[in-house]
């Protein structure tokens, strides 16, 4: 306990210089800005020290020994594992998204907070104890080993590696759209750039280069995170608090949003909206009608401006304009389908946005559609926040985490410290929607085009598809519903909305940075882990040496790392959409077979491999059944079909309780485990009894 108390000051003594030195690093940098030094230079310097800094901890923790590889040695204090856990947790879906989407549904967004911040209180009472006292190394492990067999420890590391990767491409993604950012490199390459961020922790150190450097990212992705918020807090109501501020605020964005539905101009926009998705209506009923009338249209522009010796850059324009027509009927139908639903979303009210405090769509006092519209509302967003707790409950590479504790005691204190860590986010990123949103509605609607701020063209640059501004009805003034915002810019922007320094947007960039690569450090590890150690080690060699089990885990490492890479270079979906999937496939193929390989000693090894099976198929089908962009790639044409109206992203609603079912139904009619497997069941009940 003497060497614990030593080892547990020396991290004290380390973390707070270090958070003093970043403090004071960011102030340096504030001078240096004020003094004129170059906002590129500022962006650069920002993301080469905090990179270099991960790098160092990288170096100074990188380890061949397979306990320090795969759980850090068991030696990480609560407090320090509950730190490591916020940041590993708080990945770019949280940190740049969360208050995004917020910002854009309105109340339908506290489903995330609600089962994010739930499934923690899960994983406390059901699973982390229990999974520290069985003491394995990986989740596989404990399906491996609790269901006597090698297939339930496939299933479940097949199952570990695709729920990972896809949320690993969605992390990825962010690492991109953030380094783009700070150093005005394109999307492509700004994912690449950031991958070496990503490589130079977990390739070195495992498990225990990760923990170390997660702490430090959590500190960094805080600091960076409040900071801008309470700006904004303080400059509209002169409260530095945001949470005490945040009613006042909503209040505001009530009167603002009665006043924008009242605007004729938003009426304006909102008919040339429609009148355009009609217009494309028409041209679909006849594809091949239309799309050659459009040919013919082009070619004889171009052929009257030739004709009429028109300017150069006329010329050039029309030619574009024809090269850019449909080449086929299919791309056309496609082409015109898209911008007819996209047209059809911005002719809404407020920009397609809810009412903020608005809780569900519809009215439960209207009539029969009104009715029916809130009843489904209200189903999604249950259904949202239970496939949340399950899934945080389930994902591999949080549960890991709570092998790296040197008790089961401290297990389930990290995750009070945790849930203490991540409540800083979560309880600030609603009043960072209401007072972002405040600032939209009452600065920034009603400005003319040749006066908006700068912020506005930057990040157009960046992806005109996170953020774009077009003059619909041609008055020169902006309104709501000429503006297309994506949720995932809100949080990047906000300093620049509030008027800060450059020096806090790149700071911010670098805490947004920071929650991306400790996210993708994390899933790394758990999909390596999973093939190296689950599947080579346990299954295929397993007198395979420490060195070459390690070995073989950084080289899959990388070859994972650039494969994810790839995939999120090519924009597959929304972060937000592959985050939530993630946790829908982790919930119905792992939650089922974990909690039942606890609490129930009759489940054995049929029943958690089909039930993984099942849980995770009927997800998966209803996924590509009706998500636009899986039907798009699976090629499926049929009509689509909601069951009980529930939203792809919940898909995990049907996949739990199939697996639970099954499990319960196949166990019953298959041999009970060994009396040994429930012996072992029987002492798991028992999780305050001290392990090493």
């Amino acid at each position: 306990m003497t060497a614990q108390r030593a080892f547990r000051r020396r991290l004290h003594r380390i973390y707070g210089a270090y958070t003093v030195g970043f403090i004071a690093f960011v102030l340096l940098l504030a001078v240096l800005e004020r003094l004129g030094l170059p906002r590129s230079w500022i962006g650069l310097i920002f993301l080469l020290a905090t990179v270099a800094l991960y790098a160092v901890i990288g170096l100074l923790s990188r380890t061949t020994n397979p306990d320090e590889y795969y759980v850090a040695g068991r030696r990480v204090p609560a407090f320090y594992n509950g730190m490591a856990i916020g940041a590993d947790w708080m990945s770019a879906a949280s940190f740049i998204g969360l208050a995004g989407t917020l910002y854009l549904s309105g109340y339908g967004g506290l489903a995330f907070i609600l089962g994010w911040t739930g499934g923690f209180c899960l994983v406390a009472l059901l699973l982390a104890p229990y999974l520290r006292k069985f003491g394995q190394y990986t989740i596989p492990d404990f399906l491996g080993e609790r269901f006597e067999g090698r297939l339930p420890r496939v299933v479940g590391a097949l199952a570990a590696v695709l729920c990972s990767f896809i949320y690993l491409v969605a992390q990825i993604y962010g690492v991109g759209l953030i380094t783009a950012r700070l150093t005005g490199l394109a999307f492509e390459i700004g994912i690449f750039v950031g991958l070496g961020g990503v490589l130079v922790c977990s390739f070195l150190g495992g498990m225990r280069a990760v923990t170390w450097t997660q702490v430090a990212q959590y500190i960094v992705l805080v600091i960076a995170y409040l900071v801008p918020v309470v700006w904004l807090s303080a400059q509209q109501t002169g409260d530095p608090v945001p949470l005490l501020s945040y009613g006042e605020q909503l209040k505001k964005v009530s009167q603002a949003e009665q006043r924008l539905l009242d605007d004729p101009r938003e009426a304006q926009v909102i008919a040339v909206f429609k009148a355009r998705a009609d217009a494309l209506d028409v041209k679909l009923r006849d594809v091949p009608a239309a799309l050659a009338a459009d040919r013919a249209a082009a070619a004889d522009r171009l052929a009257a401006l030739r004709a009429a010796d028109a300017p150069l850059p006329r010329l050039q324009a029309a030619a574009q304009a024809q090269a850019r027509l449909p080449r086929d009927v299919d791309e056309a139908r496609s082409a015109w389908t898209a911008a007819r639903d996209a047209d059809l979303e911005r002719a809404r009210p407020l920009g397609g946005m809810p009412r903020h405090a608005q809780e569900f769509a519809g009215d439960p006092n209207g009539d029969a559609a009104a009715r029916a519209a809130f009843d489904e509302s209200r189903r999604n967003f249950l259904a949202l926040t239970f496939c949340l707790m399950v899934g945080t409950a389930a994902l591999p590479h949080i549960l890991t985490r709570y092998y790296t504790t040197p008790s089961v005691k401290q297990a389930r204190e990290s995750v009070t410290w945790n849930l203490l860590f991540v409540l800083v986010l979560y309880l600030t990123a609603p009043a960072l929607a209401v007072l972002v949103k405040y600032e939209v509605f009452n600065v920034l609607v009603g400005t003319p085009f040749d006066h908006l701020p700068a912020w506005i063209g930057n990040w157009s640059h960046v992806d005109p598809g996170l953020l774009s501004v077009s003059d619909v009805n041609h008055d020169g003034i902006l309104q709501l519903g000429e503006i297309r915002i994506g949720g995932d810019i809100i949080v990047l922007a906000t300093p620049e909305i509030a008027g800060l320094p450059y020096v806090v947007s790149a700071m911010v960039a670098a805490g947004g940075l920071a929650a991306a690569l400790s996210t993708a450090d994390g899933l790394l590890l758990t999909i390596t882990n999973a093939l190296s150690h689950d599947l080579y080690f346990r299954m295929v060699d397993p007198g395979a040496p420490p060195t070459r089990r390690v070995t073989i885990s950084k080289a899959l490492l990388l070859m994972v790392a650039l494969a994810a890479a790839y995939i999120a270079a090519q924009k597959p979906a929304d972060i937000l959409f592959l985050v939530s999937a993630a946790f829908s496939l982790a919930a119905s193929a792992l939650f089922p077979a974990l909690v039942l390989g606890v609490f129930w000693k009759r489940a054995n090894r049929w029943g958690a491999t089909l039930g993984m099976v099942a849980g995770l198929g009927v997800t998966l089908f209803y996924m590509v059944g009706t998500q636009p962009w899986l039907r798009g790639v699976f090629g499926i044409e049929s009509p689509l079909t909601l069951w009980w109206g529930i939203q792809p992203i919940s898909a995990g609603v049907f996949g739990v309780p199939v697996g639970f079912a099954v499990i319960v139904v196949v166990s019953l009619l298959t041999p009970a485990p060994s009396a040994r497997t429930q012996a072992l069941v029987e002492s798991l009940r028992y999780p305050a009894a001290e392990t090493p």
